[in-house]
């Protein structure tokens, strides 16, 4: 039985919000912004909702439809360019001034992000901890997949753990070059690309 999906409006700010902040609460990068279990659970929420506002406004979130995990999608033309240097620090001062990993991590990932080609970046996906290994993250994912497939768009995304980079494995991304070793001992992210699939007919 297939998952049902459906595109998130303004609306589903709230439930895109808990979710993010949920799923991401064990995960490396985001412990390594916001250190601490008690600063993590105070403050990580805000980071998340910056995200969610971004991608509502410039983007495209999908929800299954039973609210139990989400997908955020940008889709960057092959002429971007990063505009908006201020953009991580805009960020930091609306999210936790006091925090300069806020900053930093917009701009490590901003410098490895692929030029020159238009494609689909799937900038984060959350799925309910209580719902996570059923198949609900592959599904949202194949379902983007599926239309990059059909209009010969690439894929491009950062893993941010062993256990998602597998994930993305299966589904035909591919590490491009070294991981992003974050400083103060942090962790690695991994950019991954995929090439679209051609369907023989």
């Amino acid at each position: 039985m297939g998952v049902a999906i459906r595109t998130a409006d303004e609306s589903d700010r709230e439930l895109v919000v808990r979710l993010l902040d949920e799923a991401f609460q064990d995960d490396p990068v985001s412990n390594w912004v916001f250190p601490g279990e008690e600063y993590l659970r105070t403050t990580h929420h805000r980071l998340m909702a910056a995200f969610t506002e971004i991608v509502l406004a410039e983007g495209r979130i999908d929800v299954t439809e039973d609210g139990s995990a989400c997908a955020l999608w940008l889709t960057v033309p092959a002429d971007a360019h990063d505009a908006d240097d201020d953009g991580p620090a805009q960020l930091r001062a609306a999210v936790d001034p006091g925090n300069e990993r806020v900053e930093l991590i917009g701009r490590l990932t901003a410098g490895i992000h692929p030029e020159g080609r238009a494609h689909a970046y799937l900038w984060m996906i959350g799925v309910s901890p209580d719902r996570q290994g059923e198949g609900l993250g592959t599904a949202l994912i194949q379902h983007v997949l599926d239309r990059c497939d059909r209009d010969g768009l690439p894929a491009y995304l950062e893993a941010s753990n062993a256990r998602s980079r597998a994930l993305y494995e299966r589904l035909g991304f591919a590490a491009t070059g070294h991981p992003l070793d974050l400083p103060y001992d942090g962790p690695s992210m991994w950019p991954m690309w995929r090439e679209p699939r051609t369907h023989q007919v």
